[in-house]
């Protein structure tokens, strides 16, 4: 395994929405570390492949700055050739273990997981850890169905790996996410939305830690 739970405690994912330029993303990002994400994932799903490439450049670098561990989703290409710490792939996105192939051993996997068999099936093809949800209803991700607390807390007890919780987690709900076995949750809106995001991440890191 690639990654520490404890490094998955607050789990930051980009969302430019909130951001009035490219500056103020990036200032968002420093501020979320700051703050206390000690990940970042760096979400895009509009730009192409230049663009992309040269903002995950950039965010690498941040990250690398700050001490941040850097995670580009879905995109094992942009991961290797940006220099990122790992990737976040999808069910439905590039496999764990073609992902795993291309970025080697040393670099870290994650993969979205909504069963015990999904979760599973991913660990056996090389995850470090899981992302489960959406815990909750979110504007992030249109197609994002929520799921039980039932079933989060049965990937966790499958998975052999650190989980954490993503989807519509905020300050106010983030403890009914108590004693389901999680490591961490990953936040977009809940900080990047947020007036003051290393204000908000603080006080989620603070909350996670009574998860």
């Amino acid at each position: 395994m690639n990654i520490r739970p404890e490094t998955l405690r607050l789990y930051a994912v980009t969302d430019r929405t909130w951001a009035a330029d490219e500056e103020a993303f990036f200032r968002q990002v420093e501020d979320a570390v700051r703050g206390g994400a000690a990940i970042v994932q760096l979400r895009e799903k509009r730009l192409e492949d230049a663009a992309f490439l040269a903002e995950a450049k950039r965010f690498v670098s941040l990250c690398r700055r700050l001490g941040a561990v850097s995670i580009i989703n879905d995109r094992a290409d942009i991961a290797l050739t940006s220099g990122a710490d790992g990737v976040h792939v999808g069910q439905s996105d590039l496999e764990a273990e073609r992902a795993r192939e291309l970025l080697g051993p040393d670099k870290i996997v994650g993969v979205s997981a909504h069963s015990p068999e999904e979760a599973r099936r991913a660990r056996e093809a090389g995850a470090d850890y899981l992302g489960c949800g959406a815990a909750f209803v979110t504007g992030t991700k249109a197609d994002a169905r929520p799921i039980s607390r039932e079933t989060i807390r049965t990937v966790t007890a499958a998975a052999g790996i650190p989980v954490v919780a993503i989807g519509g987690i905020s300050r106010e709900n983030i403890l009914e996410l108590k004693g389901l076995g999680l490591s961490g949750v990953a936040v977009a809106s809940g900080i990047f939305g947020q007036r003051d995001a290393e204000a908000a991440a603080r006080e989620l890191l603070e909350l996670s830690k009574r998860l």
